[in-house]
C-alpha cells in the first residue's frame, strides 16, 4: 500500500492507517496509535504528488512524515512518544536544560541516561533527569556511543521544548 494513494475523484485516500504503520515500524508497537489515535481532528498537508508530509493536531506539530518513509518528530509527537513507550529516549542533566531547550544540540559529555538500542539517525526524545520533555531531534550516535564520548555531538536537536 502506497501512502499516496488517490482516488479516482481526485480525492486523497486517507492516509492515517498506512502512517500508523510506519510509526509502529520505526518507533515499535503502539507507536501508531499514540501519535495518530482514532477519533481525533488532525491537519494533514500533502506534497503536490500527493504524499502526506506534515501532520498537524491541536496542541502542535505530531511530525513530517520525509521522503526517505520516516516521520521527523515534533514536540506534539514527541510528548505521546515520551507517555506511550519507554525507548528512543536521551537523558541529560541540569547544565544542559536550558540550552537544549533553546534548541541547541546535545553533546554526548552532557548525556547521563540513555537508550541502548539507539541507532545513529533514529529520531528521539530529549528528557530532563526530573522526567520532561526538553526536545526532539536525530541522534548522531548510537546509544552506546552517547556513553562512552566525552565529545561530540549526540543529538541534533530539530526543536527545542520551550520553558513553561
Amino acid at each position: 500500500m502506497t501512502l499516496a494513494n488517490q482516488r479516482r475523484d481526485g480525492e486523497m485516500a486517507d492516509d492515517i492507517p498506512g502512517l500508523r504503520v510506519v510509526a509502529d515500524y520505526q518507533f515499535g508497537r503502539g507507536a501508531g496509535d499514540a501519535l495518530l489515535p482514532a477519533g481525533e481532528d488532525r491537519k494533514v498537508t500533502h506534497t503536490t504528488s500527493g504524499r502526506p508530509r506534515q501532520i498537524h493536531v491541536e496542541d502542535g506539530r505530531i511530525g513530517t512524515y520525509a521522503i526517505d518513509g520516516r516521520f521527523r518528530l515534533g514536540l506534539a509527537g514527541g510528548r505521546r512518544l515520551q507517555e506511550a513507550i519507554d525507548g528512543y529516549r536521551v537523558v541529560v542533566g541540569d547544565e544542559s536544560e536550558p540550552f537544549v531547550r533553546e534548541g541547541r544540540n546535545v553533546f554526548a559529555k552532557f548525556v547521563s541516561d540513555v537508550d541502548g538500542d539507539i541507532r545513529p539517525r533514529d529520531e528521539v526524545i530529549v528528557e530532563h533527569k526530573n522526567g520532561s520533555l526538553l526536545a526532539v531531534g536525530r541522534a548522531e550516535l548510537s546509544g552506546a556511543g552517547m556513553e562512552e564520548f566525552e565529545t561530540g555531538v549526540a543529538v541534533s536537536v530539530r526543536d527545542g521544548m520551550p520553558e513553561e
